[in-house]
């Protein structure tokens, strides 16, 4: 017997979304992205260094960590004190992938990008929230090293986002949540720019198999969510921001 989807949703569309900029004040981009119950804060700090390896390239670079806060789930998660677990290893790196794909690095010159996100509650799709997320805390972060003249020109290429897409009880779902993805015979994340072109395809089946069209499927149906991911993202850069106060030094 299928299961109706919470709220209602159409097999093909996502869980409604917020996108709040200048969540917090200390960093140059701060964006809290809502996703249905998924919670994400994404910053994004300057530094005005590179890794040691990147220093004689001139180039810059950008890096992610991710996290998720003890009371973002149900039962307490411990705080990853010394390093991240396997899975939140995992995570950021997907993220600071799927960023960089966007980003000329010899625009950007020789300073680093940190992107923070930390899951404040978790419903599933957390890691392609955070991707969401941090691409408008990246723009942010741009426009700020441009206002304080750090930078000539904007190293962002074009904008990339992040949806969840499987096969639950024989249909094609977008953006699932934690119970649709706990039946889920097969998941994936997708990680796309806004030219279409893919950054990322992570996934697999649970206890089934899937054919070729099934993959297909699910890839175009993910495509649509990350196009409607994209234009919120757009939206919300064209709304005002008004700037906090702080210092250059306070804001990295």
């Amino acid at each position: 017997m299928r299961v109706q989807r919470a709220n209602g949703r159409r097999t093909g569309e996502l869980r409604p979304l917020t996108i709040t900029r200048g969540y917090t004040k200390g960093s140059p981009g701060s964006v809290l992205i809502r996703l249905g119950d998924t919670t994400v804060l994404c910053t994004a700090s300057v530094e005005e260094s590179v890794p040691e390896w990147r220093k004689a390239s001139g180039l810059g670079w950008l890096t992610a960590e991710y996290d998720m806060l003890p009371g973002s789930t149900g039962r307490r998660r411990p705080r990853a004190r010394i390093k991240p677990d396997g899975r939140a290893t995992e995570i950021q790196r997907l993220i600071g992938r799927a960023l960089r794909s966007v980003v000329d690095f010899a625009k950007l010159g020789p300073r680093t990008i940190w992107l923070d996100c930390d899951v404040l509650q978790a419903d599933g799709g957390t890691r392609s929230a955070a991707i969401t997320g941090a691409g408008v805390a990246l723009a942010d972060a741009v426009g700020w090293l441009k206002g304080q003249s750090l930078i000539a020109a904007s190293p962002l290429r074009e904008s990339v986002a992040a949806v969840s897409v499987g096969k639950v009880d024989g249909r094609i779902l977008l953006d699932l949540d934690y119970a649709e993805d706990v039946r889920a015979a097969v998941d994936f994340n997708v990680a796309m720019t806004a030219s279409g072109r893919l950054v990322e395809v992570q996934g697999g089946a649970e206890g089934d198999t899937f054919t070729r069209a099934d993959l297909d499927r699910m890839l175009q149906v993910a495509a649509g969510g990350i196009r409607q991911l994209i234009a919120a993202q757009k939206q919300a850069l064209r709304q005002k921001q008004t700037r906090r106060s702080g210092t250059a030094d306070e804001r990295r």
